[in-house]
């Protein structure tokens, strides 16, 4: 990130570059774009990138379990991997049979950015609700070295050490580790820890070129807990603690990024930029999944005993050079660029996933994993991805400024079953474009309208499957306009924006046989969304956003008992109609700061029929910094203070996946 720096607050004034290629700020930019500094994820105690992303960004709800790697997103409503696509530094790793496992600590993080709406003239398939670009700390010219230890009421203990800064005139280096484990706050089966590091070295031999290569690695076996069972169709707090999963359960991911990444200013006018990268990625699973009430024997009703190995590498390299001059007269920037990737995705497994278990709810023995069908590799892909873009920006006037992107893109997949030795290859294609124009009406005033279109994968590129090859991508097409200011010499800024998306192509249940899907359905979104940043005298800073929006299925249908039922009308899981967040801080004493925030997430359903809710929560964390020297921190912090009993999202229609209770932490970070 190049200019201002940045600081608590919505930043608007300040270059993103996951809305745009073109280093624009979010107040010359057509679009909905957050920008989340380090400063205010390490303020406000969030040690993971769900929460960071959740309890700061407007409109962005967590659906996380096991399944998805803990970090599947809502967003415009829009569920999923395969609508709300993740970047870690500008790149996405292709999300194989729904799960991202990576990044997940914030110590490496420098800050998040969140573009909302449809992204895929930006980034490819897969980016319809949006896109969350986490960009870690870089090499500096300025020694910067810091360390971090910290215990919470649950035993959790994380520690951490970075350190960055110049080693001759033409390199520089940063390097990161962060490690944490837990005793957790189940009875069973609780404990979880993560390590990560992150290494980047930058080499500029000329002002005008540089090169930086960088490494981020992490390891993370989480919590092995898939949900607490519901008791008489009702969450029994009673069984709130309770793990049911098997005493040998076992998930592990660890994940790999490596990238080169090189920038020319061949001159002032012409930029040349490349980005190589490897990314490779393991998970395993190895858990009992399904947990069900059965009201006559009073017990819980254990099936799904899954095991589950994902194997993963994605080469790629993305190149692009960027003008800046006149057309017609008139200022102009241009991007122009080509990327491609070869993915190669194994997935190892058990299926059909047989075994059954009976456990009493309240005297509980986890018993042991049964694998019926044993486990060894079913199918393995190969994907080969292209794609060429271009974005241009031209200056009509000292006010009024017009932007456009392209983007066509060419996934080819082919997959082979390892069991019955058949295969398929499968072509995609899609293009996607959008447009939007700016107009500052007074300095630090923009008004903006833009109109984009996506594609979604039905499923994920790289694990489609003999049922989706014939399928084509969903397509969606979003209007959206708003207004941004900054004023008060930056100390206040807003954001107000309206939108609406439909998206085509859904899977749905044929009405003359419902046993076969068409590819025919349809679902749309509309919203309001705001978000505010004040900075106050005597000390006082006040952020709050929020969203309200009404999603819906327009044309779908399911198969119940072999009969298709619409569900036109019916809101999408997992898709809350209101969530908002709010922080207040206050440095009332020299060296001294507290602060309290509130995030709230509206009712969501578990299921496309909306017979199953899920109920709205509110969760409020509170914090107490004090700096007995200006480089030494002392924190203690209260994660959900009233100790609300809430579900992040529903295991099915039989059990809820719940969030954490209350815990308290203390913290210590030095600078030196």
């Amino acid at each position: 990130m190049t200019g201002q720096a940045l600081q608590p607050g919505l930043n608007l004034t300040v270059p993103a570059s996951t809305g745009s290629r073109l280093n624009l700020t979010p107040l010359e930019t057509p679009a909905s774009v957050d920008i989340i500094p380090r400063e205010t994820i390490v303020d406000r105690g969030q040690t993971n990138v769900i929460d960071a992303i959740t309890q700061n960004a407007t409109g962005i709800t967590s659906i996380a379990a096991p399944g998805n790697g803990g970090s599947a997103l809502v967003s415009r409503g829009f569920a999923g991997h395969g609508s709300v696509m993740q970047l870690y530094d500008g790149t996405r790793l292709y999300v194989g049979a729904g799960t991202v496992t990576f990044p997940f600590d914030t110590w490496t993080v420098d800050r998040i950015e969140v573009l909302r709406g449809p992204a895929s003239v930006l980034y490819g398939e897969g980016a319809i609700g949006g896109v969350i670009n986490v960009v870690p700390k870089k090499p500096t010219s300025t020694r910067q070295n810091e360390a971090m230890a910290s215990w919470d009421s649950f035993g959790t203990w994380r520690a951490a050490i970075g350190s960055g800064g110049p080693i001759d005139e033409t390199l520089s280096y940063r390097l990161d580790a962060v490690g944490s484990r837990s005793d957790g706050w189940l009875d069973e089966n609780g404990e979880f820890s993560n390590a990560a590091v992150s290494g980047a070295i930058r080499w500029q031999p000329r002002s005008d070129l540089s090169f930086t290569l960088s490494n981020d690695y992490g390891y993370r076996e989480p919590l092995r807990y898939f949900g607490t069972p519901l008791i008489g169709g009702r969450l029994d707090e009673s069984v709130r603690f309770r793990n049911y999963n098997v005493g040998d359960s076992a998930i592990s991911y660890e994940d790999n990024w490596t990238q080169l990444k090189a920038e020319w200013a061949l001159s002032d006018s012409v930029t040349l930029r490349n980005t190589a990268y490897r990314l490779t990625t393991h998970r395993h699973w190895k858990d009992v999944e399904t947990y069900a009430w059965d009201q006559a024997t009073g017990s819980i009703k254990r099936s799904s005993y899954i095991e589950i190995v994902h194997d993963e590498e994605q080469w790629g390299n993305r190149a692009d050079a960027t003008f800046k001059g006149h057309l017609f007269g008139l200022k102009n920037e241009l991007v122009v660029g080509a990327e491609a990737n070869v993915i190669t995705f194994k997935h190892t497994n058990n299926s059909p996933y047989g075994g059954t278990s009976t456990v009493n709810p309240w005297v509980f023995d986890p018993g042991l994993f049964v694998n019926l069908a044993g486990t060894y590799p079913r199918y393995e892909s190969d994907t080969r991805q292209y794609a060429v873009f271009a974005e241009d920006r031209l200056v009509l006037t000292d006010r009024l400024s017009i932007i456009g992107g392209l983007r066509h893109e060419a996934p080819t997949v082919r997959r082979d079953d390892l069991v019955a030795g058949t295969s398929f290859e499968r072509e995609f294609s899609a293009t996607t474009w959008r447009t939007g124009a700016v107009y500052e009406a007074i300095p630090g005033l923009a008004l903006y309208a833009q109109y984009a279109t996506g594609v979604d994968p039905i499923g994920n590129v790289i694990s489609t499957s003999v049922a989706q090859k014939d399928y084509q991508m969903s397509t969606g097409r979003q209007v959206e306009a708003g207004v941004k200011q900054s004023f008060w010499e930056g100390r206040g800024e807003w954001t107000l924006a309206a939108y609406h998306i439909v998206k085509n192509n859904l899977l749905t249940a044929d009405i003359n046989n419902p046993t076969v899907s068409v590819q025919v359905g349809e679902q749309s979104s509309r919203g309001i969304e705001a978000s505010m940043a004040l900075r106050l005298p005597h000390g006082w800073r006040i952020e709050a956003n929020g969203t309200v929006l009404k999603a819906q299925y327009d044309d779908f249908s399911e198969a119940v008992s072999g009969v298709s039922v619409s569900r036109a009308g019916n809101r999408p899981v997992n898709v809350p109609n209101s969530s908002a967040n709010a922080w207040v801080t206050w440095a009332f004493l020299p060296g001294w700061e507290a602060r309290a925030g509130v995030q709230y997430v509206g009712a969501r359903y578990a299921d496309a029929a909306n017979l199953y809710l899920l109920p709205e929560y509110h969760v409020v964390n509170a914090g107490i910094d004090y700096k007995p020297r200006d480089n030494v921190k002392l924190s203690l912090r209260l994660y959900n203070l009233l100790d609300e009993v809430y579900a992040v999202t529903g295991k099915g229609t039989t059990a809820w996946v719940l969030g954490s209770p209350r815990a308290a932490e203390v913290s210590l970070r030095i600078t030196f």
